[in-house]
């Protein structure tokens, strides 16, 4: 170590960072320390920023047009990704990207029907449509468990074709749910109270059913593929989970959180397992918010008991797993004020003392790529700060109780992009409401 790293740390930090400018090198550090990995886990520091969507997506044309990567995986319900998978992959029915993107309704729709992921789609498109007749197609698929509803329509659409007897058994045992509508939460909390038996055994019965007869299927109708097969499996993999989570979410928020972990990272690996029999290496990006991304061992929500995506990935796959993260100290994001409500446009108060974020901002680049983990950086970097989440949701009025808490950042991302005023990305369906905007707020003191 250097007399001037010893004496002041944070200089280390300074000299290490890659100022982003907007060339089209900016992101040659990155794909270096990508390698030969496999896994590619991009995460962005809330749901609603223009920047981390816009600049993801650029680093995923780069990962599959120099790097091999065959599939993008998203924080997103499988069947609603499957019509856009469809649209890219040239299979579907949809006339153009803002149509494939119609299968996105549910709150928080702007999370995938915002103008850059309509730019990302269309480019996709456009990529497979140049490659070789022979070679794969780069896929976009749905990692969240969520769509219990439209999952279900999907395993009885697939079983109508191949097996009508076999579908009005799966329709039966479906109709457990069916006292609930659409309420999944009321489920969860009756079969909590016992106040009605769960549908736990239907399930999974109906997911056993689908996995024994799969080579049958395959026997039986050829007016489906092998891919028919494997996206109904997951369908029906889904609903199982999804059951699971529902009544999981009036137990504790570290059971909820860790079953749905699981099922992204027991997806991923599905996913890999059936392109592997299409192409020998399997190469994967994977968006999903930096709470799902970074390493949960490097937080202090390991200490609560949870665990995430990208800690399971590092296990499963080590050295072939890349994580990724992005930070800002202030701009506007778009975000509802509750679940459920309409997207706003509101503003993202500058970073908390004591937080990375304020930490880079004191650098003076506006924007900047630092690997945490290199030397120098990493003595400087590695006392735990606050870090900012934001997710679906943003009450700045109690920011540091909603969405600060403690991380370590070199064992939590691999590399960070810090861009240091952001704007919020555009919904599709731009409201009056999101029009309009968020005034300047007076802040409480002390959050």
């Amino acid at each position: 170590m250097s007399v001037l790293t010893s004496l002041d740390p944070l200089q280390a930090v300074r000299e290490s960072i890659h100022a982003l400018t907007g060339a089209s090198t900016d992101f040659d550090p990155l794909l270096a320390q990508v390698g030969q990995a496999r896994y590619v886990l991009i995460g962005e520091a809330s749901h609603g920023t223009h920047e981390f969507y816009r600049i993801r997506a650029a680093i995923t044309k780069r990962l599959i047009a120099e790097k091999g990567f065959t599939a993008l995986a998203v924080e997103a319900d499988w069947p609603d990704a499957h019509r856009v998978h469809r649209y890219v992959t040239g299979t579907g029915d949809d006339p153009d990207a803002v149509d494939a993107l119609g299968g996105f309704v549910r709150f928080p729709q702007w999370m995938w029907r915002n103008a850059d992921v309509l730019d990302f789609v269309g480019w996709l498109r456009a990529h497979n449509d140049g490659l070789p007749a022979s070679a794969p197609r780069v896929g976009f698929y749905g990692l969240d468990l969520y769509s219990l509803h439209t999952s279900i329509d999907a395993v009885l659409r697939y079983l109508r074709v191949v097996d009508p007897e076999g579908a009005r058994r799966a329709a039966e045992r479906y109709a457990c749910f069916d006292a609930f509508g659409q309420d999944l939460q009321a489920y969860g909390h009756a079969t909590t109270l016992g106040l009605t038996p769960t549908c736990e055994r239907e399930v999974i019965a109906q997911l056993l059913e689908l996995r024994r007869s799969a080579a049958e299927y395959a026997r039986r109708d050829h007016r489906v593929t092998p891919d028919d097969l494997f996206f109904a499996e997951q369908n029906a993999r889904l609903v199982a989970n999804a059951e699971q989570y529902y009544r999981a979410m009036f137990q504790s928020n570290a059971s909820s959180w860790n079953l749905r972990d699981r099922h992204m990272a027991d997806t991923l690996g599905a996913l890999v397992a059936h392109l592997r029999t299409q192409m020998p290496t399997p190469k994967v990006v994977v968006w999903a918010h930096n709470s799902h991304v970074g390493d949960a061992r490097a937080t202090e929500r390991h200490r609560a008991g949870e665990l995430n995506l990208g800690q399971l990935i590092r296990e499963r796959a080590g050295a072939s797993t890349r994580l990724v993260g992005f930070s800002t100290y202030q701009g506007t994001v778009t975000a509802a004020a509750n679940w459920d409500e309409p997207a706003e446009r509101k503003r993202v108060r500058p970073a908390l003392p004591r937080s990375y974020e304020a930490l880079f901002h004191g650098f003076g680049t506006p924007n900047f790529l630092v690997a945490p983990g290199l030397p120098g950086a990493r003595e400087a970097l590695e006392p735990p700060r606050l870090q900012r989440a934001i997710g679906v949701i943003y009450r700045p009025q109690t920011e540091r109780q909603s969405h600060y808490y403690h991380v370590t950042l070199p064992a939590q991302f691999d590399t960070v992009l810090h861009y240091d005023v952001t704007r919020a990305v555009e919904p599709l369906e731009r409201t009056g409401l999101w029009e309009r905007g968020q005034a300047p707020e007076t802040f409480p003191s002390g959050l």
